[in-house]
């Protein structure tokens, strides 16, 4: 086995507010596959949304839940600068600043934001976590 995490699918309430969220953020929305869905390239992984309950019944769970869920997305950039942009980005978008942009107990600079259906994202600058040209990362060797 390899281990990779291929696609994050995030379960929405509103697929087209979802849609238009990410799209203003800058990412381009796959037009290959769209019937209830909607996949973004990222580097490497694709970002797929689906509406909330489908989600939950494809898995088989119940579609309850609220707050906070313990898991968070990151993306990583290439200055502290960035960090900000991102930020600025996706308030612009309409998410929600969770935690504005700050010195991080390891060094480095970051800030989180909340998608419209919640879902974290942090935004980090890492130097210990160089950045390819084509936006692979890697951990410190």
């Amino acid at each position: 086995m390899e281990p990779r995490i291929s696609i994050v699918t995030l379960g929405v309430a509103d697929l087209d507010r979802s849609v238009a969220f990410y799209e203003a953020m800058g990412l381009t929305r796959n037009q290959a596959v769209t019937d209830g869905v909607a996949f973004f390239q990222m580097g490497g992984i694709i970002l797929g949304l689906w509406p909330r309950k489908e989600l939950a019944t494809d898995a088989g769970v119940d579609e309850a839940g609220s707050g906070f869920r313990g898991v968070a997305l990151a993306y990583n950039t290439r200055s502290d600068e960035e960090v900000g942009a991102v930020l600025d980005a996706a308030a612009k978008a309409g998410g929600r600043i969770v935690r504005a942009a700050g010195r991080a107990f390891w060094g480095g600079w970051y800030g989180y934001f909340a998608d419209p259906d919640g879902h974290l994202w942090e935004v980090a600058h890492n130097p210990a976590f160089p950045i390819a040209d084509d936006g692979t990362i890697s951990l410190p060797g």
